[in-house]
C-alpha cells in the first residue's frame, strides 16, 4: 500500500500545521440507533483507511462524536457544539432530514462547515439555505417517491392509504409518493410525538383503502402495523425506506409481513466494491461520505471549509484518476492528491456526482420485500438519473 510521505508542509501558498478534524453527528439515542451504530462504524472504517494511508496532509486525521437525539433543537445544539468547542472542520450527518435542515441552515452553513449527510433524503433540503455547504449520499426522494408508488400498482392496488411522519422527511417522501400516484388515495401526517395511530388509521381506511403506505421510522412502523392489524383496518402494506428494517418483520412475523414490498436506496447492482462488502458493510454512505471529505481537504491542502467545499465536486467526477472505495483506494487517491494531480472517487454506495445544490444526480432506488421467514430480499435496482 502506498503511504503518505512526511508530515505537514507547505500547500501552495498555505502552510498546514493542523490535522484534519471531522464531526460526527448521528442520532445515537433514540429510535433506530443500531443505524447508528453501524454508520459509525462505518466511519470509524474510513478514518483507519484514511489514517494507515499516512492521513490527511501527512497527519492523522481527528475525529469528534456528537448525539442528535431525534430533537432538532438538540441536534442544533449539538452541531453547535462539535463546531465551536470541538473545532471540526467537516461534518458527517446527521442522519434524518428533519435535524440535518435546520443544522445546515443554522450552524454549519452560516460557520462555513462542508456538512455530508449519508441519509437525509427530504426533497426540502434541495432549496436550503446552506450556502451551499450541505451535501448527500443518498437520493432525495423525489427518486423514491415514483418507485414507491411503482411497486404499490403493481402489487394490484389502486386506491391506498398513506401514513406519514409530519417531519422534513416524512412530508416530502409522501408528498413525492402522490404527486407519482394515479389512483385513489387517503393522506393522514402523524405528530412525531404520538404514541398511538388509530385516528390516522380509521381516517384512511374509512375510504375503503386496500392498503396502507407507511412512511415512518421504524418504532413508528411497528406500532402503525399492529395497530391496523389488530384493530381489523388494514392486512396489506407497502412501506418507504426507514421501515426497512429486519425488527419490523420479526416483531410483527413474516406470516403476516412476508411478501409485502417497500423502497429505499440502493447501490449500483455492477459495482464490484459494493458487491465485494455487501455482505459485512451495511453503511456504505457514510464511509463515502467521510472519504470525500477527506479527500476534498487534501485536494484542497486546506482545513478551510470553504476550499474543502469547493473541491467536494471534484473528487467526486471526472475528470481525474479513477479511485474506488477501500483501503488501497483510499491510500491512492490521497497520493494523487498530494501529487497535486485529480482524482475521480467512486463510492462504495454511490457515484459522487453532485449538482449545484449537493444532491447526487444519478444512483438507484432499491426495491426489497419481507419474506416468509423474515429476512429481508433485495429484489430490484431501479436507476434513476436527472
Amino acid at each position: 500500500m502506498l503511504l503518505l510521505a512526511g508530515v505537514a508542509g507547505v500547500y501552495g501558498e498555505e502552510q498546514v500545521n493542523e490535522p484534519l478534524k471531522l464531526g460526527l453527528l448521528l442520532n445515537f439515542s433514540e429510535g433506530s440507533t443500531a443505524r447508528a451504530v453501524d454508520r459509525k462504524r462505518a466511519f470509524d472504517l474510513a478514518v483507519q483507511h484514511l489514517n494507515a494511508a499516512g492521513g490527511v496532509f501527512g497527519l492523522p486525521v481527528e475525529v469528534a462524536v456528537g448525539d442528535s437525539t431525534l430533537n432538532p433543537a438538540a441536534a442544533v445544539a449539538e452541531a453547535r457544539r462539535l463546531v465551536v468547542d470541538e473545532g471540526i472542520h467537516a461534518l458527517v450527518g446527521p442522519s434524518s432530514s428533519a435535524n440535518t435542515l435546520p443544522v445546515a441552515e443554522q450552524v454549519t452553513g452560516p460557520a462555513g462547515i462542508p456538512t455530508i449527510t449519508p441519509s437525509a433524503s427530504s426533497p426540502k433540503l434541495t432549496e436550503a439555505a446552506d450556502g451551499d455547504f450541505l451535501f448527500r449520499t443518498v437520493l432525495s426522494d423525489r427518486a423514491q417517491g415514483p418507485v414507491l408508488a411503482r411497486v404499490t400498482r403493481e402489487r394490484g392496488f389502486d386506491n391506498v392509504g398513506v401514513i406519514y411522519r409530519n417531519d422534513a422527511w416524512g412530508a416530502g417522501l409522501a408528498a413525492a409518493f402522490a404527486e407519482a400516484w394515479d389512483g385513489e388515495i387517503t393522506m393522514a401526517g402523524f405528530d412525531p410525538a404520538q404514541t398511538t395511530f388509530l385516528p390516522e388509521l380509521r381516517r384512511t381506511a374509512a375510504a375503503e383503502a386496500q392498503a396502507l403506505v407507511v412512511v415512518a421510522f421504524e418504532a413508528d412502523a411497528l406500532i402503525i402495523v399492529r395497530e391496523a392489524i389488530e384493530h381489523g383496518l388494514y392486512h396489506q402494506f407497502t412501506f418507504g425506506d426507514a421501515s426497512r428494517s429486519p425488527a419490523v418483520v420479526r416483531e410483527i412475523g413474516g406470516e403476516r409481513l412476508g411478501g409485502m414490498y417497500g423502497t429505499a436506496g440502493a447501490t449500483a447492482p455492477d459495482n464490484p466494491v459494493s458487491t465485494a462488502w455487501e455482505a459485512a458493510f451495511v453503511a456504505k454512505e457514510t464511509y463515502d461520505a467521510t472519504i470525500a471529505l477527506a479527500l476534498a481537504a487534501q485536494a484542497a491542502a486546506s482545513t478551510r471549509g470553504a476550499l474543502i467545499r469547493d473541491q467536494l465536486r471534484a473528487v467526486g467526477s471526472a475528470p481525474g484518476a479513477v479511485v474506488s472505495a477501500g483501503a488501497e483506494g483510499v491510500a491512492t487517491a490521497l497520493n494523487i492528491l498530494a501529487a497535486g494531480r485529480a482524482v475521480d472517487y467512486e463510492g462504495a454506495a454511490v457515484t459522487l456526482d453532485w449538482d449545484s445544490n449537493g444532491d447526487l444526480t444519478r444512483g438507484h432506488i432499491g426495491i426489497w420485500r419481507f419474506t416468509a421467514d423474515e429476512r429481508i430480499e433485495p429484489m430490484e435496482a431501479v436507476p434513476w438519473q436527472r
